[in-house]
């Protein structure tokens, strides 16, 4: 997958240590992805609970649709490993 089309969107706030967390985790690990601040654009905050069923965040999209909510490093790497995206 090229830089130019990310991977996953990202659903988080800068407030949100799991978000931070996430976000860590795949710039070391140079996967591309859109993040999308509910701070900054609270209208996606609805988005994101649509995905998810929940208001928990992060919320990860991977590319075959799925999603995790506040996923650890592992459930992470497991996930795009499994996509071959690491």
């Amino acid at each position: 997958m090229s830089q130019n089309a990310p991977a996953l969107t990202v659903y988080g706030a800068d407030w949100c240590r799991d978000c931070l967390r996430t976000k860590r985790q795949l710039d070391e690990l140079g996967v591309a992805y859109d993040y999308v601040d509910l701070v900054a654009d609270p209208a996606q905050a609805d988005a994101a609970e649509r995905i998810s069923g929940r208001t928990n965040i992060p919320v990860v999209v991977f590319p075959d649709g799925e999603h995790q909510v506040e996923p650890t490093n592992e459930e992470t790497a497991a996930k795009l490993t499994a996509l071959g995206l690491i």
